[in-house]
């Protein structure tokens, strides 16, 4: 069989990330922080979790990489999270934004737009989350989208002239935009909508392979790439979202061995 060109495209990135092992900071949503824990480790990178004021912007500068996702958001990360991202930049380290369900969130959606200004590395959101982010739109309901990826490209294209940075955009076919780029990507499953995290973890990905990659775009294009084809495997592999949950993590190891 001949091998998959999408993983032959992305194989520089994932070798990179299982040879190196980096740490990423994960700022991420209460109800994920099993997954994306467990999805980082499968995938060769390491986790640490903390978002208090006093506590995560010392312990990020340990870090390889930030992810900061603003899922259920309390009030320690509400307090925490613009002085994290202030010592990760300063210490130089990649970043990633996921501004989950912003749009009619009173307290989320303006940290969301103020966090542009210390240029996310990667922003990673679904298109409904673009839109709004971008002031374009009036986001969706909670984490789901009432937009397509192409619905959102134009807004992805802004927020990259304000960010130089990447954006991607997931859906049934994902956006990836930075610059002048662009790319699609026609992989994966519905099944990973039925299971919570798997956007969170995306984000965690994403950020693991931008410690490893100077090359934001290919990052995000590998951490894309790398989830959704493991949901195509671990798909044929299980009974039900529960079982996919399982294979997802298995396939993540497997992808591109």
């Amino acid at each position: 069989m001949s091998p998959d060109p999408d993983v032959q495209g992305i194989a520089s990135v994932l070798n990179a990330v299982r040879e190196q092992q980096p740490v990423v900071h994960c700022i991420t949503a209460t109800v994920s922080m099993g997954i994306v824990a467990d999805g980082l480790l499968a995938a060769g990178a390491r986790p640490m979790m903390t978002e208090t004021m006093h506590e995560a912007p010392v312990l990020t500068t340990a870090a390889d990489a930030l992810l900061v996702n603003l899922g259920t958001l309390s009030s320690d990360a509400m307090e925490g999270i613009p002085a994290t991202v202030e010592a990760a930049v300063a210490a130089g380290h990649p970043w990633v934004l996921d501004p989950t369900a912003i749009g009619i969130a009173p307290v989320r959606t303006p940290l969301a737009r103020t966090l542009l200004a210390s240029r996310p590395t990667v922003v990673r959101g679904n298109a409904s989350e673009i839109l709004a982010l971008a002031d374009a739109g009036p986001g969706g309901r909670g984490a789901d989208s009432r937009a397509t990826p192409d619905m959102a490209r134009d807004a992805a294209v802004t927020i990259t002239d304000r960010t130089g940075g990447a954006v991607a955009v997931s859906g049934a076919v994902d956006l990836i935009v930075d610059g002048s780029q662009q790319r699609r990507v026609h992989r994966g499953t519905r099944m990973l909508t039925r299971v919570t995290g798997t956007g969170c973890l995306l984000g965690a990905l994403t950020a693991a392979c931008a410690a490893v990659s100077p090359d934001r775009f290919l990052a995000a294009v590998a951490a894309t790439t790398w989830l959704t084809l493991a949901g195509e495997i671990a798909l044929e592999r299980a009974a039900g979202p529960g079982s996919f949950r399982l294979h997802v993590l298995d396939a993540l190891d497997e992808v591109g061995q």
